[in-house]
């Protein structure tokens, strides 16, 4: 990189009795041009690569930059935990030292001691279980940081992002007011243009009916809500499709209209989006002051202690984070010369 130091990822190991920590090593073991700051505790990841079967030699971080990527190699950010894990078996005795984790790497980042965060998968039940009210990593980021923000999943092939997220369907008309629709079309387009460099960005927003609610006939809220929030941002020269109905925004003819598409609810667009691209899609976060990747999966608890586990959307959430710290740099005029 002609004298550029690489990114400096901060990777959390997600939930100890899952799958992360294996997928930490495996990731380390994979040739990516980044240097990986594992946040974690020493004997987990060393466990994990026996685990594994894998050869992995970890070194506390210094901070200094790397200018060369050396694969089975990582660097440690140690945070110790409390309890022993027991692979598939989740102990919310150690749900503090999964939060530490988190909160080192968001406030890492903001201090710009790291790039990006990249994050493997954790189990939310046993945060609760240990007393912590936490919905996902989304929500904490988004705290931690005090800042607005939206999911997207996004593969090679389709970005998706989610006007609601961990939020019970029953709950999601209620939740989708027009102030809260209009920031976040606003910040989806704003960071289609800064995160993937696309000038005029066009969004596809689903309705929340199905069919988009057949002109009232299956739901209001599309004629309440949706409609009037999209004619009042495509006066400012927003470019947006819909609603459009979920059943039929994601055909190939559609696809080449829009560059993103914005669904209501979790699980009306995720499905498709993760049957047809599940080891190559990536959850980011849009909207906080520093760059967030992650999984698109969970803690294959059945898988826990296996080696078995598949790291492809892991690797593919580092090569995501790299790219757009790159594309951070050279907007704001740092060059490869």
């Amino acid at each position: 990189m002609n004298g550029i130091p690489l990114p400096r990822l901060a990777i959390t190991a997600g939930e100890p009795a899952g799958i992360g920590p294996e997928l930490l090593i495996k990731l380390a073991n994979t040739p990516v041009a980044a240097s990986l700051v594992a946040i974690a505790d020493r004997a987990l990841l060393q466990r994990a690569a026996s685990r594994c079967g894998s050869q992995i030699t970890v070194i506390e971080d210094d901070g200094q930059p790397v200018f060369t990527a050396e694969p089975g190699l990582l660097r440690l950010h140690h945070i110790a935990l409390p309890i022993e894990e027991v692979p598939g078996k989740p102990d919310p005795r150690n749900a503090v030292q999964v939060l530490a984790t988190l909160a080192e790497a968001a406030d890492g980042c903001m201090a710009g001691r790291y790039d990006a965060v990249v994050t493997a998968p954790l189990q939310k039940s046993s945060i609760n279980d240990a007393g912590i009210r936490f919905s996902g990593h989304t929500e904490f980021f988004a705290e931690r940081a005090h800042a607005d923000v939206v999911m997207m999943l996004a593969s090679p092939e389709l970005r998706v992002a989610l006007a609601t997220t961990h939020l019970p369907l029953a709950a999601v008309p209620g939740a989708i007011a027009p102030a809260m629709l209009r920031r976040t079309l606003r910040l989806v387009a704003s960071e289609l243009r800064l995160k993937f460099g696309i000038a005029r960005p066009r969004i596809a927003v689903l309705g929340i009916n199905p069919h988009a609610g057949e002109g009232g006939h299956l739901g209001r809220e599309e004629i309440e809500t949706v409609i009037p929030v999209l004619e009042k941002l495509r006066s400012e020269g927003m470019q947006l499709l819909g609603p459009l109905p979920a059943d039929t925004a994601f055909v190939p003819a559609m696809r080449s209209q829009y560059d993103a598409v914005l669904a209501m609810y979790h699980d009306q667009a995720l499905p498709v989006l993760k049957s047809e691209a599940f080891d190559r899609t990536v959850n980011l976060t849009l909207g906080l002051p520093f760059i967030r990747t992650s999984v698109d999966h969970g803690t294959a608890l059945d898988l826990a202690g296996t080696g078995q586990a598949d790291p492809a959307s892991l690797i593919a959430a580092a090569r995501m984070a790299i790219a757009l710290v790159l594309r951070q740099s050279e907007s704001r005029g740092v060059s490869n010369e």
